[in-house]
């Protein structure tokens, strides 16, 4: 049985620091799907060896940085703005030009076809942190040997496990939408091209082979990782370490966690969006780095952008907590 299908009194009896009802049976995914997961989570580490090795004694060359930083910048966005803000919870309407551009830019991350990635983020929506979250930290408890494991599986291990959500159930309108399926379909040469790009850029500007391999491990390999666990870490560590300055559902554990808010484009805000999900801006605080919401802001000027769903102070205020709060597991109630 699947967590999606799991039983609902199993959900409502969850005491919110017991390991879930179906921890102890999770069955892994198929030897292909391991194989494949595997190498695209390893492939990347044994990229970043090499590219250390060629750049022993004569440093890493600017324009593999800048072309990592470029497809970092746009690939990052495609998956903030696009597959999350836009497409998974509604926080804007877009032209339908920048809604397919957006659902591209997130494709070449790495990290699953658009709609599949939708339909396991509004899960992750419906039972954050109990019984049917599909990455929770705390499926295996709240003690330390069961924090561990649940960091662990949080971050990486489900993407190794057989827990299949429906797109059928949670992405309907995505699966409704053709040009949605279109980008869904093209994945794997998506894929392809998001290494293809620094190879040829690197072979453009430096007219050798060599520098065409060293910008594919820096602006393709590493970069794509580097984005893969800037993501994962929003799953694990954004719910066990922060803080939680506004008020979520029950067992809720989201947490806002400000050395990750460059990187992630401000999905490490990531309290103030489960507060609010479908708010464009998920820093609800001032001071708060947002370049997810800057971004939006920009279309919304440019109009391509429209029915932008930006913060409510009056909401905001009254989803605040007495005070700040560290991230910790509640007792039992």
């Amino acid at each position: 049985m699947t967590i999606s299908q799991q039983p609902v009194k199993d959900r409502q009896d969850y005491d919110g620091a017991s390991p879930f009802p179906e921890a102890g049976r999770h069955a892994p995914a198929g030897k292909a799907h391991i194989g494949l997961t595997a190498a695209i989570v390893v492939l990347p580490f044994v990229a970043l060896g090499v590219a250390i090795f060629l750049a022993w004694g004569q440093g890493v060359v600017l324009t593999d940085l800048l072309l990592a930083a470029g497809l970092y910048v746009v690939t990052g966005l495609g998956v903030t703005v696009g597959f999350h803000r836009l497409l998974t919870h509604a926080s804007f309407t877009a032209r339908p030009w920048l809604r397919v551009a957006l659902a591209v830019a997130g494709s070449m991350g790495f990290q699953g076809n658009v709609i599949d990635w939708v339909a396991v983020h509004r899960r992750h929506h419906a039972f954050t942190d109990r019984p049917g979250d599909p990455h929770s930290p705390y499926r295996y408890g709240t003690s330390l040997r069961g924090q561990l494991r649940g960091l662990a599986h949080s971050h990486l291990g489900w993407l190794f496990a057989d827990d299949q959500t429906p797109a059928e159930r949670y992405a309907p309108d995505l699966l409704a939408d053709p040009a949605m399926t279109r980008v869904a379909r093209a994945f794997p040469a998506l894929c392809a091209l998001s290494l293809a790009l620094p190879f040829l850029a690197g072979w453009a500007i430096t007219g050798t082979l060599y520098g065409a391999l060293t910008a594919f491990l820096w602006a393709g390999l590493i970069r794509a990782a580097l984005l893969q666990h800037v993501t994962w870490s929003v799953n694990s560590l954004c719910h066990l370490i922060g803080d939680r300055p506004f008020k979520t559902r029950r067992h809720d554990r989201s947490t806002n966690l400000w050395p990750l808010a460059l990187l992630s484009f401000g999905e490490s805000w990531h309290n103030g969006h489960h507060s609010q999900p479908t708010c464009a801006r998920h820093g609800l605080q001032r001071g708060q780095l947002d370049p997810s919401a800057a971004m939006i802001r920009l279309f919304e000027r440019l109009g391509w952008a429209s029915d932008v769903h930006w913060p409510d102070h009056d909401r905001t205020q009254r989803h605040r907590t007495a005070g700040p709060r560290q991230a910790r597991a509640p007792a039992a109630d």
